[in-house]
């Protein structure tokens, strides 16, 4: 999951300033959780909860990516959007994979830049490269316009338990 180089920039990125690259430990200094709060409720994690989630996630390696996007030439190098990848191994369609889209969220004041689209286009390109024969996302319908034009379709009904 954690890598120092920025994923390989898509078509027309080149001269964007915006990096998107994987998940680093420092990104916790960069705001990374807080921003995750404008999705859901997250909770502050210190330094040493985040770095051992940090490092279960890694552990994980190409099954588990989360994404960020940064500005590289900003003085405080927030992250300004971020959406993770799950790849979950199936016995279905003789051991197939499936790639599991979650925490898509672009910070309030980045929206209209086209970050989440980035982001979940990237998503999907790793998911293609890890063998997947599908990617699914939950989202609520609000947001189908958004994710039809990151070449998603609905299919189906999403049910929830909480605890």
């Amino acid at each position: 999951m954690a890598s120092t180089s920025p994923e390989p920039a898509a078509a027309g990125e080149t001269n964007d300033p915006i990096r998107i690259r994987r998940l680093e430990l420092s990104d916790h200094e960069r705001g990374f959780v807080a921003l995750l709060s404008q999705l859901s409720a997250c909770p502050d994690l210190t330094a040493s909860e985040f770095a051992t989630r940090f490092a279960e996630l890694a552990a994980q390696g190409d099954d588990h990516v989360i994404l960020v996007a940064e500005d590289p030439s900003a003085s405080d190098r927030r992250i300004l959007a971020t959406g993770c990848l799950f790849v979950e191994r199936k016995f279905l369609r003789g051991g197939g994979k499936v790639g599991h889209v979650e925490d898509v969220v672009v910070d309030a004041a980045a929206r209209g830049r086209g970050l989440g689209l980035r982001i979940v286009r990237r998503l999907v390109e790793i998911a293609r490269d890890a063998g997947c024969y599908k990617v699914i996302l939950d989202c609520t319908p609000e947001l189908r316009a958004y994710y039809a034009k990151c070449g998603f379709v609905e299919k189906g009904v999403q049910m929830s338990v909480y605890f």
